[in-house]
């Protein structure tokens, strides 16, 4: 079990350098920040100082090596843009973004588990069918596009719901939210839907998916010829052995709901870490922009790790499987 854990954690490590000197090596092409500074009518001279300043004089690995070694003291050096630290700028935005998401992952959830069980049970039945098609439609248009549509209909034409911002926040020491307020809810809304739309309908087909093929086992055949009630078999046996891969998905793709915030965050003005990003590759901010890519992937290995170390506590054949490598 050590020798598992200390493996997997050696590939997070190197999977995080990696992922931190891509982003780093590409970032150095996507802008002057200098002249974003100063403008196009700076000297010579007062271009060269700024660059000095700012450490950009200096050659790439001296740079890499510099964020790296920040990074691990939880610095990633000013932004470019803003002139403070991009450690406090990601502590403002990341409550945002993770309320988002969460959110959005809970309402994908709680609404796509029960389509999905409904559009397997009722196969065939015309509001089965439509679920499929809503599945299909939510799956297949763009999320800026939904996110515009929301808009439309419920801020432009009928106004009862905000376009944009985050509305009354509380703060919880650190942590702001707006889960606590009337506006904030109202804000949160649209956002959250348009955000967990695509999951909702990948979630829904996935458990329809499962629990047909549930339903087609031995032991649910075993459990109808006991004479077990229809609602048992589906609720008590089926349903159970179904959540078991969407749970595991839904908490993957946890960390894609952060990442691909962004379009939402920019469509909706939620001032989260998408939008931070969103505005720093406007503006060539490379230090926000590589902290921003460091942090996202952080979270995913961090969420495989997670997911990897619970298959490996629950599932004996990969135990079995490790010892007998190791023999």
């Amino acid at each position: 079990m050590i020798a598992f854990i200390l493996r997997r954690f050696a590939q997070a490590v190197v999977v995080m350098l990696s992922v931190a000197f891509i982003a780093f090596m590409l970032f150095q092409y996507v802008g002057d920040p200098v002249t974003n500074l100063l403008g196009q009518d700076a000297t010579p001279q007062q271009r060269a100082q700024l660059r000095a300043d700012l450490g950009l004089d200096q050659p790439f690995p001296v740079q890499f090596a510099k964020f790296v070694g920040n990074a691990l003291q939880g610095e990633f050096g000013l932004s470019l843009r803003q002139g403070r630290k991009v450690s406090s700028l990601i502590v403002e935005r990341f409550p945002a973004t993770m309320e988002l998401a969460l959110t959005a992952a809970i309402l994908a959830l709680v609404v796509g588990v029960p389509m999905g069980v409904y559009a397997a049970l009722k196969r065939g039945n015309f509001w089965s069918q439509a679920l499929m098609t809503f599945s299909l439609l939510g799956v297949s248009l763009p999320t800026f596009l939904i996110g515009i549509l929301l808009i439309l209909v419920f801020a432009v034409t009928f106004k009862v719901l905000p376009s944009f911002g985050r509305g009354e926040v509380i703060a919880l020491g650190a942590w702001t939210t707006g889960w606590l307020t009337w506006d904030g809810w109202k804000h949160l809304l649209l956002p959250a839907i348009t955000l967990s739309i695509y999951q909702l309908t990948l979630i829904m087909r996935l458990v329809r998916a499962e629990m047909l093929e549930v339903l087609r086992t031995d032991y649910i055949k075993f459990a109808r010829a006991r004479g077990l009630q229809d609602r048992s078999i589906y609720f008590g046996h089926a349903l159970k052995n179904t959540l078991v891969p969407v749970i595991t998905i839904t908490g993957l793709q946890l960390g894609g709901l952060i990442a691909f915030a962004i379009i939402t965050e920019t469509v909706f003005q939620w001032p989260g870490m998408g939008l931070l990003f969103i505005q720093a590759v406007q503006f060539a901010d490379i230090p926000v922009m590589a902290a921003y890519l460091c942090l996202i992937a952080l979270i995913f290995v961090v969420i495989n790790l997670i997911v990897d170390l619970l298959y490996f506590a629950v599932d004996p054949r990969l135990r079995m499987e490790k010892s007998g490598g190791a023999h």
